[in-house]
């Protein structure tokens, strides 16, 4: 009980740090954060994502329907072409890389990953920035390891 409520006031620190950044105004504005595309489907929901610093951001959604996992890289701003990647792997080595890579407008992915009951590896590049996420949500609390590139 401790922990969940740990994470609540997390959660709520993270939402007011969140609207406080929103709310101020800068002369030199940051670029807009990619939002999740839909690009996994319907019954996906985000489950975690990580920036890809200045870039866009890597989505890793889940749907209890089928069991799923799916990831998507998306740009903060379409436009030209760029090399662009994205994956998912079992942690433990029970399944092959699944990924995407080319050169893309404004996303690459999705990837899917049958992910019930088990922890994955996900990440993702744009042009040169990458990141990967080791060894997380493996249930409700795994956050996983985060490693920028």
């Amino acid at each position: 009980m401790k922990r969940s409520r740990a994470i609540a006031g997390a959660a709520a620190l993270a939402v007011a740090g969140i609207a406080t950044m929103a709310s101020a105004t800068s002369a030199t504005a940051a670029p807009k954060a990619a939002a999740y595309n839909g690009a996994c489907g319907s019954g996906y929901s985000v489950v975690n994502s990580v920036p890809v610093t200045g870039k866009g951001t890597v989505y890793l959604t889940y749907s209890a329907k089928t069991g799923k996992n799916c990831v998507v890289t998306v740009r903060n701003s379409p436009g030209k072409r760029v090399s662009m990647y994205t994956y998912i792997t079992a942690t433990d080595g029970s399944s092959d890389w699944v990924y995407d890579s080319g050169q893309y407008t404004s996303y690459a992915g999705p990837v899917y990953l049958p992910g019930k009951g088990i922890c994955v590896d996900w990440g993702g590049s744009i042009e040169s920035v990458s990141v990967s996420v080791s060894g997380s949500n493996c249930g409700r609390m795994a956050a996983g390891v985060v490693t920028h590139h």
